[in-house]
């Protein structure tokens, strides 16, 4: 059907040529370059002529290779901001219609004739035959190929190739990253290494391979990456350069990552580390080769007993740290590796989330987070920051140097080497046990004494800039910090001076970067040189709700940028636009306002009304982004037919802390009325939205609230509710893993302050559940588990609510695996369009369309009889 529909789609252009042309090639420039076959502009334009789209996934050369399993929407999008779209319909047409064939005349000839009625003819029976024209067309027997959609649904977004941040190489001319895609008709995900050319937006692949990651720069054209080889979970390093040459630089008997390198021997060597998972013995353990037992019995004595979605073992986390040097014959090998945390009882990166957040290489040794080995690890949060120089790594027992930071005890994360390897920035919280503390920005300028200087101290320890840091970057030079932090649902990039004292004269400034949000930022170049074009620039990754993938360069002294490459042009190869995207601003609970985000369709009609999808974020502590998810993503939504309102409530975090902090003690309380008032601001102020047909969502946090609504009289206003790995009861919070967080939000232990777990339990309001409610829960989420969806569902059913039970056997607390999430995604819109109304209304509009073909196909049947008649009688 692929060819099938492309060419329908061909003949609703060509018959508006028809009457346009004239004698001749066409002079239209979207159709000039047609015979052009070394060139991309006439392949271009056939496929935009055609309706068609693809993700260009191989590179700028022309040869027309592309991945399978893209999807998307729009006129010949590229993904890497190059020049060269060549589709599989395109080879085909070309094929089908020569030289000869591809030109349009004045006046109705035999060849006009032909193609006209042979259009003509596959319109009509495109309704007969295949009315679901606008489905996604995937072509994946060849493998390097998939033609989109012209719908952004859920399989469009799930199997759109996913870009890595890129990193640039020193003069900040190249840049690396990977890309992965999921074909669901292979059933597979494919991987690659690409290099982007900065200059012009243009890419290439430089490494194919299903287990390809994490490239680093080790010189300006050469690099190493991670890659799975074999069947008995074994990994490589291996090199490369832009020109194709590889080689092996070491293999491990297990997983390795977290790779980061850093050049201490101009273009001769360089330091190494990243990091395996270890047996007591100190081996790398791999659990395909692992020795099963006769018994599968655990056996506990204390916390963890498990984490995330894995029961705990023996094995740690630890730090492998080296030298990487060029050998004279070419390619490169490892020198003096170290496992630089045996024997010390710690573990880094900290589970289940660090990863090369949690350490650093430097010239002079390295630095890392590992939780304080004195105190319970599920009940306090405690993540101290150590150092080890380059001699005490040579020792056969390393001594642990800790970094002093008086009054903070909370999370160490994200410490950072500075360029001249001389200095430390990472930030700390302050509290033990509150996972989602403000956290505060720290200067370590002497590697010998290792006491760490807060920015923005106060005396009363709130600090005095009401944010919470993350990544941090250092200028060339080293007398500029750049860190990422939430503001107003966005992650923005702030730039200060590397001192205290200097910082502490004027609050961070924002630099000016695109819509959406940074995920990474780096620097375009290591050059100090002020005669340099590219010095002082940034290279940022951002996404946002209508972009999966954008780079650019940001210049902070003249708050300007421009994008190099686009993943999905801006959202055009999803059919989606910023003018879809909009905010609002009401009336909280208390003295404060709250700020929610909002997504129209993309074929929005101002004069028409548009059912409310109402999605509620988890954490508590998080936030609604401007930001590309494939979980929880708007756009999905409201592609359905919804206006798609995403409040951030008390207990969001981009807001200040205050707002963040007011969850606390307070679970069902402010939070609820916040959105209770985003409700009623809806109704009153939104003319566009039907709150008759709403319907709400949410998960983890946002699932407890869903349940918490349930027995509310807010519950009453929406036609049906899905709750995913959500809270059936407060009661039940000390069945979760990571004991610090109910201690935080619940105010004490379960045994101390059982009052305050019950007053906002939803179990206390079951009489009220009422509305229809679709529960989701998987049964590898150990931070909620799977009994709190079982009891929701056993109830609604008890009760005669109209419910479904959706589980997954092989998931955590987030849906990761693409197949389950279509299916989850297939499930969820099923069951709000059923009750919203949509899938009546398009039901209607097939029921209409069907009957519409019925009514031709009988007078086509009549006009035979008749016709059948007029000869037999011979009249």
């Amino acid at each position: 059907m692929t060819l099938f529909s492309s060419l329908l789609r061909v003949s609703f252009h060509l018959f508006a040529r028809f009457f346009t042309s004239e004698m001749g090639e066409a002079q239209d420039p979207r159709w000039d370059g047609y015979d052009d076959d070394d060139g991309s502009g006439g392949e271009e334009a056939l496929a935009a002529a055609a309706g068609l789209s693809c993700f260009s996934m191989r590179g700028c050369s022309g040869e027309g290779k592309h991945l399978d399993g893209c999807g998307g929407a729009g006129a010949a999008p590229h993904l890497d901001g190059t020049n060269s779209t060549t589709a599989i319909v395109v080879s085909e047409l070309k094929q089908l219609f020569p030289r000869s064939r591809r030109r349009l005349l004045l006046f109705p000839g035999v060849e006009t004739t032909f193609f006209f009625v042979c259009f003509t003819t596959l319109f009509f029976l495109a309704f007969i035959i295949n009315p679901a024209i606008a489905s996604p067309v995937w072509r994946d027997s060849a493998g390097n190929m998939t033609i989109m959609a012209t719908k952004f649904t859920p399989e469009v977004m799930l199997s759109a190739p996913r870009r890595s941040a890129a990193v640039p190489n020193g003069n900040g001319t190249l840049a690396l990253y990977t890309v992965s895609t999921y074909s669901f008709g292979e059933h597979k995900r494919r991987s690659e290494v690409r290099v982007l050319t900065i200059a012009n937006g243009q890419s290439s692949v430089v490494v194919e391979g299903s287990g390809a990651s994490e490239p680093n720069w080790v010189g300006e054209e050469e690099f190493v990456w991670v890659e799975g080889v074999g069947e008995k979970g074994e990994m490589e390093i291996k090199w490369g350069d832009v020109r194709g040459n590889k080689g092996v630089v070491k293999r491990f008997e297990g997983g390795v990552g977290n790779v980061k390198v850093r050049e201490v021997e101009r273009g001769r060597r360089w330091v190494l580390g990243f990091t395996v998972v270890v047996t007591p013995e100190g081996e790398i353990y791999n659990p395909v080769t692992e020795e099963k037992g006769l018994s599968s019995g655990r056996v506990y004595d204390g916390l963890f007993v498990r984490h995330w979605d894995a029961w705990s073992s023996e094995n740690k986390n630890s730090i492998r740290y080296g030298f990487l040097r060029r050998k004279e014959e070419g390619g490169f090998e490892i020198e003096g590796l170290v496992d630089a945390l045996y024997g010390t009882g710690l573990s880094s990166p900290v589970p289940p989330f660090g990863g090369t957040g949690d350490f650093d290489v430097g010239p002079k040794g390295l630095v890392f987070v590992a939780k304080d080995p004195k105190l319970d690890p599920a009940m306090y949060t405690k993540t101290d920051l150590y150092y080890l120089s380059l001699k005490e790594l040579a020792q056969e027992k390393p001594k642990l140097r800790l970094v002093e930071t008086p009054g903070l005890e909370g999370y160490s994360q994200s410490p950072v080497f500075s360029n001249d390897g001389n200095k430390i920035v990472f930030t700390r919280m302050r509290s033990k046990q509150y996972e989602s503390d403000k956290t505060r920005l720290l200067l370590v300028k002497d590697l010998d004494e290792l006491k760490a200087e807060e920015f923005y101290a106060t005396e009363d320890g709130e600090g005095g800039w009401d944010a919470r840091p993350d990544a941090i970057l250092w200028s060339a030079d080293d007398k500029t910090l750049y860190v990422t932090a939430e503001h107003r649902a966005r992650n923005l990039i702030f730039q200060l001076p590397s001192t205290p004292c200097e910082a502490g004269k004027k609050l961070p400034s924002v630099i000016t970067t695109t819509d959406g949000s940074v995920s990474d930022v780096r620097l375009l170049s290591t050059t100090v040189s002020a005669h340099s074009p590219v010095a002082g620039r940034l290279f940022v990754t951002s996404t946002s709700l209508v972009d999966n993938s954008c780079y650019s360069i940001v210049n902070p002294s003249q708050s300007t940028f421009h994008i190099v490459s686009s993943n999905s042009k801006q959202g055009k190869s999803f059919g989606l636009s910023r003018l879809s995207v909009d905010d609002i601003t009401f009336k909280g609970a208390g003295d404060y306002d709250v700020h929610a985000l909002v997504m129209r369709p993309s074929n929005f009609d101002p004069k028409k009304k548009y059912p409310l999808c109402f999605l509620i974020h988890g954490g508590p502590q998080g936030a609604w982004a401007d930001s590309w998810s494939t979980r929880w993503n708007p756009a999905v939504f409201a592609e359905q037919g919804y206006v798609v309102v995403s409040p951030n409530p008390t207990g969001s975090t981009g807001y200040g802390m205050a707002l963040q902090n007011g969850i606390k003690g307070d679970w069902g309380g402010k939070p609820y009325n916040d959105l209770v008032n985003a409700f009623e601001y809806i109704q009153d102020n939104l003319d566009y939205v039907d709150t008759d047909r709403a319907v709400a969502l949410g998960a983890s946090y946002g699932g407890y609230m869903i349940n918490w609504i349930q027995g509310h009289p807010l519950g009453r206003k929406f036609k049906a509710l899905v709750c995913h790995d959500g809270v059936f009861s407060t009661s039940n919070q000390w069945s979760t893993e990571e004991l610090f967080f109910p201690i935080h939000d619940f105010e004490g232990t379960i045994y101390e302050n059982k009052e305050g777990y019950q007053k906002w339990d939803p179990a206390n309001h079951l009489n009220e559940w009422a509305t229809p409610e679709l529960i989701i829960h998987s049964e590898l989420d150990y931070r909620l588990p799977v009994t709190e969806g079982l009891a929701a569902f056993n109830v609604l059913q008890a009760k005669k609510v109209p419910s479904r039970l959706l589980v997954f056997p092989d998931e955590n607390h987030w849906v990761l695996k693409p197949e389950n999430s279509l299916v989850w995604h297939k499930t969820v819109l099923g069951w709000i369009n059923k009750y919203s109304g949509i899938e009546d209304d398009a039901g209607a509009q097939v029921q209409a369309h069907q009957a519409n073909v019925t009514k031709r196909e009988t007078e086509r049947l009549d006009k035979e009889t008749f016709a059948n008649l007029v000869s037999k009688l011979a009249l």
